[in-house]
Order: C-alpha cells, then structure tokens, then sequence
C-alpha cells in the first residue's frame, strides 16, 4: 500500500538508512498518483523519561539521528519539496517506555495526534538494543486500528561477508570512474593510453565489484553528487590557497603569533567517505590537521586562534555536507552553534 501520512520509528541500525529511501518512495509515489501533497513523520521513542527539560545523551543521539535522517530523506525526496513534507520528533519524553506495549501506545497516540494513516517499520527496529520487541510493538499499533507495514528491505547480516552481490549498473559505474582516473593521471588520449586504460579499468571493477560500491548506484543522484563535486573542488583549492597566505604571515612575521591547540568537535557528516572527505579536506588546509577520527568525532590540531574560528564556523563541514547531501544540508547548525546550543541547555 502506498500511504499519504506516514509514521517511521527510527532507531540507529543498520538497515534504516534503507528504510528511510523505501517510505520517502511510498509517499512520493503517492503524491505523484493522486496529486496531493504527502508527509512522512519520522520520530525516536526515548526510553528514559526527562524532566524539567533536561537534555541527556540519549536525546542528543536521538537528536543527531534525526537530523541525518533528515539530510536522507531530503536527498531521496528530489528536486520536488511540495509534494512531500518531513517532520521529525522525540516522543515518549514524559514518560518511561519499558514493555512493547509502552511503545505502541506512543506510537498510536502520536499517529491519532497527527492523523497519520500508515505506520512503516524499520525490520531492525529495536529501542532496547538487543531485545527483539518488533513483533509485539506491532501487533499492538494493529489492535488499536492502525495500519502497519515492514519495510522490505535487507535485513543486516552478523558477520556480513566481504564481498556482496553486485549488478551490472555498479560494474559499469565503477569501470567508468577508473577508467576516467587513469585517463586523468595519463594526461593523454593517445591509443595507447585508451587501450590500457581499458584494461586497467575492467581489472579494476572486476575486482572490486562486489567491494567499493555499498549501495545501488543511481544515475540521477549519481550526475548531481558530480555536479556538486564540480563545485567543492573549486571551493576547497581556494581554502587550501587562503589558509597558505595566513600561514605564511604567522611564520614570516617577527612576533610568531602561533597559538597551536588540540580541538574536539562532533561533525554533522555521516558514513565512512562523507567524514573522510571532511578530514582530509581539514587536513589539506594549511594551519588545521586532522590527528583522529572516530565515527564523527573529530580530534583536530590547530595551529592559531584564526584557524579554529574558521574550523567552527563549519565552512568546510557544511561544503562537505553540500557535496553529498544537496542543498538542504547547508542549513544544519554550524559546530560552533552546536556547542553553543548545548552549553545554554546546560
């Protein structure tokens, strides 16, 4: 059944950013059939109960959590932002959610609230960690008169292989973008560097196949993540270009002003290539280097007070951000403005 109002419980598993793609689908195809708008609510039950407004780790994940995937549904919704709308909510805060029942009886007071007609769950949707609570949850949102559906999507496999089944959209994409690096490092359209290039390339997706490529590759979002490559480019030389001419006024100067500092922060980046892209780039920039990476937390040596302004302003996170997850990104606060957000929680 394709539904006009959707409720998605999220939790942090493996299969979610799937889930996330399969009910954004469902609602833009709806749109599309009927020509009405759709909206797809996405909310994280938090199990602890909060007082006096109290901000925890667990919400501040939760919080994280939802906006990434708000960054995904943005991305998998297209160019077309009327047709369907997100929303995203913590709920279960003024209460302690223990038992299966506890959470279907939030989820059916939130879809009542907002008259949402279709609940969609992610398969690997566990609020208690390890404790399989999915069957019962369902079955009470059902009892109390609500659709529910599972996402069809695989479910993440312990000790997932290596290597994955691939088809031959990935091998071609993976061939063409081997292919065009090697014709790049030749620096030549000479036969010779075509016919090895060639073979280089088919060695390459032959190999990797099954490997580099973690999800379906899709021409669309694939031309527009180029597009968007275009542009960093350019943006990141120049960086890299302004951050020298700083660099060398601090060492050229006769006072030395150098105020070098290790810095932590939390990047709004997800997966491995978005927070290796971001820590490379930190790293290309003169006067900031990148010591450790651990999942999104960034442990950064700085080598002035000007450059970790510029490293908490967010530029190269939000250029990052760009770059992989389109415009809507760019508006996610900035470290510095998350750090200040949570010091006033405090």
């Amino acid at each position: 059944m394709t539904g006009a109002r959707l409720l998605v419980p999220v939790t942090d598993t493996g299969t979610l950013r799937s889930t996330v793609e399969y009910a954004v689908r469902q609602a833009t195809e709806h749109a599309a059939e009927t020509g009405e708008s759709a909206t797809v609510h996405f909310v994280y039950p938090v199990s602890e109960r909060l007082t006096f407004e109290t901000e925890t780790d667990e919400t501040r994940r939760a919080q994280t959590l939802l906006d990434q995937v708000s960054v995904w549904a943005d991305e998998d919704r297209g160019d077309d932002e009327t047709a369907v709308t997100f929303e995203t909510a913590l709920i279960g805060t003024r209460e302690f959610l223990f038992s299966p029942s506890d959470y279907a009886d939030i989820f059916v007071e939130y879809a009542r609230e907002h008259d949402l007609d279709l609940v969609v769950f992610d398969p690997g949707f566990s609020p208690l960690g390890t404790t399989p609570l999915l069957p019962p949850i369902e079955n009470g949102v059902r009892r109390a008169g609500i659709e529910v559906q599972d996402a069809p999507v695989q479910r993440e496999r312990r000790g997932s292989r290596l290597v994955r089944r691939g088809t031959i959209v990935q091998y071609f994409a993976l061939f063409a973008a081997s292919f065009g690096f090697y014709l790049l490092l030749a620096g030549s359209l000479a036969p010779f560097e075509l016919a090895t290039g060639v073979i280089s390339a088919g060695v390459v997706a032959t190999a990797l196949w099954g490997i580099s490529l973690t999800r379906p590759v899709d021409p669309i979002r694939g031309g527009k993540q180029l597009a968007r490559f275009a542009l960093y480019v350019p943006y990141l030389l120049f960086e890299i270009a302004k951050a020298n001419f700083e660099v060398a006024y601090v060492v050229l100067h006769p006072d030395l002003p150098i105020d070098p500092e290790m810095v932590e922060f939390d990047a709004a980046v997800w997966s491995t290539l978005p927070v290796t892209t971001l820590a490379n780039s930190i790293t290309l920039t003169p006067g900031t280097l990148t010591v450790d990476v651990s999942k999104r937390h960034f442990t950064v040596h700085t080598l002035t007070g000007d450059s970790r302004e510029e490293l908490f302003s967010g530029s190269l996170e939000r250029a990052v951000r760009f770059l992989f997850y389109g415009r809507a990104a760019a508006r996610i606060p900035s470290p510095l403005e998350r750090r200040q957000t949570e010091e006033e929680a405090e």
